[in-house]
């Protein structure tokens, strides 16, 4: 089978590959409990290292790899299935760094950033890897239990799939104004952030209570950032204006291949980083608020986390919405049903 084929026969593979992955992850967090050396392994964020976190590692990956098991040995029950979109969520809040790393390379906006930990990035980078293949087989199982294509998600031999075919079971489901609602629902999401921190380059004191630039650390940014803040242009603001543009982007039916693929790949990245970062982030502000933690954040009111950066988990999940709708509404005509 050459490479092509073998791509397109994923719906067969993906369970197994899931499986395997599993057990290669969780034994060498187990390996790493064992012999000291860490290979990268620690809790979500980085925060948790040691023994204790590999063994728990080692503990919740083992069971994502009994639940691998359980979806082939049992195809037809819908449990495992579900269970493993959450094995999904788990994968891509170990590979959170990695999926972030892209912000250490854009040098314009910040300097004087911690070294990189190789291995930390390599270990997370396995682990979007595994939330990839374990997409791969929660959608296939989800697919065959509905009686549908488990290649594109249509209904079995109805033509469907491109922009002149007849929908499908799930095409159908993303048609219309839905897609439409989850871009808007993206864009205004990174609203509050972007006016905020536009506000605060502009001499705004809303939320912060200290001395100095509310929403730049002249140790921390760029000389570049410094510049534009001095003008009133906040450079993430720009990000965000940009991130905007991209979830209304996927509201179009733009179909030519290589917009295609830019924007699924730019959608589904920002998806999977940005929703758990936003978690991430809106919790903080809460422990804050109720005096729980302490994140050297003390000049900033903790509503400018929760509503301003808790905004980010609103765009990732809306964003992801978008990106569906958007990649059904733009595929080719399905060939294998």
């Amino acid at each position: 089978m050459g490479p092509r084929r073998w791509r397109a026969a994923w719906p067969s593979w993906a369970g197994s590959a899931a499986l395997v992955w599993s057990v290669l992850y969780a034994a060498g967090a187990a390996l790493a409990a064992l012999t000291g050396p860490a290979f990268g392994y620690a809790l979500p964020g980085g925060a948790v290292r040691g023994a204790a976190a590999e063994w728990a590692l080692a503990a919740l990956y083992g069971g994502a790899a009994a639940l691998a098991y359980g979806m082939r040995r049992w195809p037809g029950r819908a449990w495992p299935d579900r269970a493993a979109w959450a094995v999904v969520a788990l994968c891509l809040t170990s590979g959170f760094g990695f999926l972030l790393s892209l912000t250490r390379v854009l040098a314009f906006l910040s300097r004087n950033q911690p070294p990189m930990d190789w291995a930390a990035w390599a270990n997370q980078g396995v682990a979007v890897g595994g939330a990839a293949l374990w997409l791969g087989a929660a959608l296939a199982g989800r697919r065959r239990r509905g009686g549908v294509c488990p290649h594109c998600g249509g209904a079995r031999g109805g033509g469907h799939g491109g922009a002149g075919g007849r929908a499908g079971a799930e095409g159908s489901r993303v048609r219309g104004g839905r897609p439409v609602r989850a871009g808007l629902v993206a864009a205004a999401a990174l609203v509050p952030y972007a006016v905020l921190k536009t506000g605060w380059a502009l001499g705004w004191t809303a939320g912060y209570t200290g001395e100095g630039n509310p929403g730049l650390d002249p140790r921390y940014a760029s000389d570049l950032a410094i510049r534009l803040y001095a003008h009133g242009v906040d450079a993430t603001a720009v990000l965000a204006v940009a991130g905007m543009g991209l979830a209304l982007a996927l509201t179009r039916s733009w179909s030519a291949p290589a917009v295609r693929a830019v924007l699924l790949a730019l959608g589904w990245a920002g998806a999977a980083a940005l929703a758990p970062f936003g978690v991430f982030l809106a919790v903080t502000g809460a422990l804050m608020w109720a005096g729980l933690v302490d994140v050297g954040l003390g000049d900033h009111a903790p509503w400018v986390v929760v509503v301003a950066y808790g905004g980010f988990s609103v765009y990732g999940v809306a964003l992801g919405r978008a990106t569906e709708a958007y990649r059904a509404r733009t595929r080719r005509p399905c060939t294998r049903c």
